[in-house]
């Protein structure tokens, strides 16, 4: 291996300046003894002593999985590449834009290599219908599809096939979870596999009910309770405004989930919420504005307040729109 030999008291100067310069090799060890030290470089350099030493190789992992397609695909196809990319346990999901169909498979090799994760599907179509799932196809790694997925304290089991589930919502049920109290009774709407519900009963002592209309969301849910071992906490499988009615009490807290459709059960949540209680409600927007109306628009209809405690953009879903949440505090109004 090429070497620059320098005296140890300049091997730190020497270092950055061939780093800086781009002629030090990143995938070996500088190697440094009593008197010298070896720094690896790409080529002679004239006013340095070059020797040839044998140093350890580095075991260099790419800092993204574009590095990976270098020589595969130009850099404007990179470019057109998101290198974000949703993890959900042992599986990756990946979004390519339809230029790069062609080389979907160059693609899912190099996301297989980079995340060592067992399998890698590409979206195929937006999420849809009431069950929300979305198509996908495998492009690298094996076809299994059923997986378990880590996130604060919580494991939650699902086929990425049969459910909708985002990984990018760790952060906001965290946040929900940490504004909850103990003794809450607890109603989420859209609850899907449970992610709410389950993150929510590891961390406190409350009462929740989980209701979805994908039956397979709630078999997977059913299990997580489960794998966690959680108390009080209830999975029906039907659709909310159904099963409404049948409520034996009012909620503390209402969960809703569902940003493309959740407005259409604002009237039900003002019903079923308790005075002073907390309705976290999500939907997809440029801002808070739409939202709040809506909120109020619901409530008036039902003689309540809206006191908005806490406004938050959680993801981006496209240029200029967000997934939003509002957090409100639903009052009864009083009859003077």
């Amino acid at each position: 291996m090429k070497c620059v030999k320098v005296p140890l008291k300049k091997l730190n100067d020497v270092r950055k300046e061939l780093m800086e310069k781009e002629l030090m090799r990143m995938d070996y060890r500088i190697k440094a003894e009593s008197d010298y030290g070896y720094i690896p470089i790409k080529e002679d350099i004239e006013e340095y002593e070059i020797v040839d030493i044998e140093l350890e190789p580095l075991n260099t992992r790419p800092h993204n999985f574009a590095e990976l397609l270098e020589g595969e695909l130009d850099s404007g196809e990179i470019e057109d590449l998101r290198t974000s990319f949703d993890t959900i346990g042992d599986v990756v999901i990946l979004e390519i834009p339809d230029n790069l169909e062609p080389k979907k498979n160059i693609i899912g090799k190099a996301t297989l290599d980079f995340t060592k994760r067992k399998a890698i599907y590409m979206k195929k179509s937006a999420v849809h219908g009431t069950t929300r799932i979305r198509d996908l196809e495998l492009i690298a790694g094996e076809d299994k599809p059923v997986t378990i997925h880590k996130e604060h304290g919580a494991r939650l089991k699902l086929n990425v096939k049969e459910v909708y589930f985002s990984p990018r919502l760790a952060t906001e049920r965290k946040r929900v979870s940490d504004s909850v109290n103990d003794g809450e009774n607890i109603l989420d709407m859209f609850c899907g596999i449970g992610p709410f519900p389950i993150v929510i009963a590891k961390n406190n002592d409350v009462n929740i009910t989980g209701v979805d209309i994908n039956d397979n969301a709630i078999k997977y849910f059913r299990e997580n309770i489960r794998l966690n071992k959680v108390k009080n906490v209830e999975a029906i499988c039907t659709d909310a405004r159904e099963i409404s009615k049948s409520f034996k009490s009012k909620f503390d807290r209402i969960i809703m989930n569902l940003p493309g459709l959740a407005y259409d059960f604002l009237d039900v949540a003002m019903q079923l919420i308790e005075d002073g209680g907390i309705i976290n409600y999500y939907e997809f927007s440029d801002g808070y504005e739409h939202g709040t109306k809506r909120l109020i628009d619901a409530a008036l209809k039902e003689n309540k307040n809206v006191e908005i405690i806490n406004t938050r953009k959680v993801k981006s879903t496209s240029p200029g729109e967000w997934h939003v949440a509002i957090d409100a505090k639903i009052t009864t109004k009083y009859q003077h």
